[in-house]
């Protein structure tokens, strides 16, 4: 039935509504869902067997619910999404200020309107759009900002004296009453305001200047932590964490085809990128290896973590690299090379925290660091795994594509070559082209150019070619003009 059309109390309670508690519509709700089979948490993936599970636990036993994990883990989302577990609509008292439940009111202004007018009360409808509140928790954060203070303005206009409780300006936390109210980073939050929270929880009430208000506010609180936080800023309180219901461990996706899958989606492309721009599959695997390789990279903080924008930026940079020399060329399409991983490189530098080893290389050096190990890495599943100690007389599947940089002066390949022209460089070792030919035979026509590059700097990173930067560039030749390269 739809209840929104009534707009007095009398008629509210003639429709037969029954008023709930946020966490009993969100246990509710999410129980209609579940039987249903519809998809709770939308747009979050890698967490189906680990993480809303959990969540739905949490929300199953109306517990405060606390998300701990390191950066970029998708927990404000999460957060966020609960919203949609909410009823589309909930009846407040016309013009409360912490939306006041007409049938169990808390408040003086919505206990005096309700004693005056009975029946006649005024209702009015709250989206659950509106039901959803968050305060990113920061040092300078005060028990007037989430819980309320004296609002002198307020007595000096309405004449009344401190000693009533109607000069109160309520905080975001009363105001968020009947609502989702998020606090990120809670560990920031300094100690003595996490101990204002402590009655909010486990009581329902709250101390203002002294006033003894009894407020039994309806809310569903969610945190949401960083480990690292602990050490490194400051930490949950205790008493805190004890009355918190659930604390659930969030983690970054553990394969690559989830991590693709949250790149695609979260990426926003332009309609022109992918229209123009083809994207061979091997690039986005590459794309988030490096995320992978810099999780357990020596040279990154892993207490600091990477987060998944790392993924999501690096592949609007990898785009735009291509775009940029698209539009340079003059052309209309074109397709990502693996060159164009370079172009990434500042997506990266930002997104890290590098240890002291990380910082004695470079930030640009560990980008390239990563780019070259993801290919490394990725390398073997696609071709023969590349010995480091050859047998003398054996034919090996490369030894044609190295002899044929033996009896050349290499490869080069400019930044800003056309496609056709690229194609041409590539073209010149035909032993690729087999190569490819014997161990990928079903390798799209469009992808063939960036395997083929994928193949030199595969043998490069095993030490069969030698791979510069050459002014706006890569050149690639033999090692043994590579050692002469470097020691003239």
């Amino acid at each position: 039935m739809d209840y929104t059309t009534i707009n007095t109390f009398g008629a509210l309670k003639a429709a037969g509504y029954t008023p709930k508690s946020i966490k009993e519509e969100l246990r509710q709700n999410l129980i209609e869902k579940i039987r249903s089979g519809e998809t709770v948490f939308e747009g979050v993936h890698g967490y189906e067997d680990t993480v809303i599970p959990e969540l739905e636990r949490a929300i199953l036993s109306k517990h405060n619910i606390n998300l701990l994990g390191l950066r970029g883990q998708a927990k404000t989302r999460l957060a966020r999404l609960m919203v949609n577990l909410l009823d589309e609509y909930i009846p407040v008292v016309e013009g409360s200020e912490i939306n006041d439940d007409p049938f169990h009111p808390i408040s003086r202004y919505a206990i005096e309107r309700l004693t005056e007018q009975g029946d006649n009360t005024p209702i009015s409808w709250l989206h659950r759009s509106e039901r959803f509140s968050e305060k990113l928790a920061t040092p300078d954060v005060t028990v007037a900002d989430l819980i309320g203070d004296i609002d002198p303005i307020k007595a000096a206009n309405l004449r009344l004296s401190y000693a009533d409780d109607r000069v109160i300006h309520f905080g975001m936390i009363p105001r968020a009453n009947r609502s989702i109210f998020v606090i990120n980073e809670l560990p920031d939050l300094q100690a003595r305001i996490q101990v204002a929270l402590f009655n909010i929880l486990q009581e329902g009430d709250i101390q203002i200047r002294g006033f003894k208000l009894r407020l039994p506010l309806d809310l569903q609180f969610v945190f949401t932590a960083n480990p690292e936080d602990y050490t490194n800023r400051g930490s949950i309180v205790t008493p805190l964490k004890d009355r918190i219901g659930s604390q659930i461990l969030t983690h970054y996706p553990q394969t690559v085809a989830v991590a693709k899958t949250i790149t695609q989606q979260e990426a926003a492309l332009e309609a022109g990128q992918k229209a123009q721009i083809y994207v061979p599959e091997l690039a986005r695997d590459i794309l988030e290896q490096i995320s992978f390789e810099a999780r357990d990279s020596e040279y990154i903080d892993a207490k600091s973590g990477v987060s998944a924008r790392m993924g999501i930026t690096a592949f609007q940079n990898l785009l735009s690299t291509a775009e940029l020399r698209m539009l340079r060329n003059g052309d209309t399409t074109t397709r990502v090379r693996l060159s164009d991983f370079m172009g990434i490189i500042p997506a990266i530098t930002g997104k890290v925290e590098l240890v002291y080893e990380g910082e004695q290389e470079g930030a640009p050096a560990v980008a390239m660091h990563l780019i070259e190990r993801a290919i490394k890495t990725l390398f073997p599943a696609l071709f023969p795994k590349i010995e480091k100690l050859e047998r003398e007389n054996e034919q090996y599947p490369y030894d044609d594509i190295v002899r044929w940089f033996l009896d050349s002066e290499g490869i080069q390949l400019p930044d800003e070559l056309t496609d056709a022209e690229y194609e041409q460089a590539l073209d010149q070792v035909d032993a690729i082209r087999q190569l490819i030919d014997k161990y990928q035979p079903d390798t799209p026509k469009e992808d063939i150019y960036f395997l083929s590059e994928f193949v030199l700097w595969g043998l490069t990173l095993n030490n069969k070619l030698s791979k510069y930067r050459v002014g706006n560039g890569l050149q690639f030749q033999d090692n043994f003009q590579g050692y002469l390269r470097d020691n003239l």
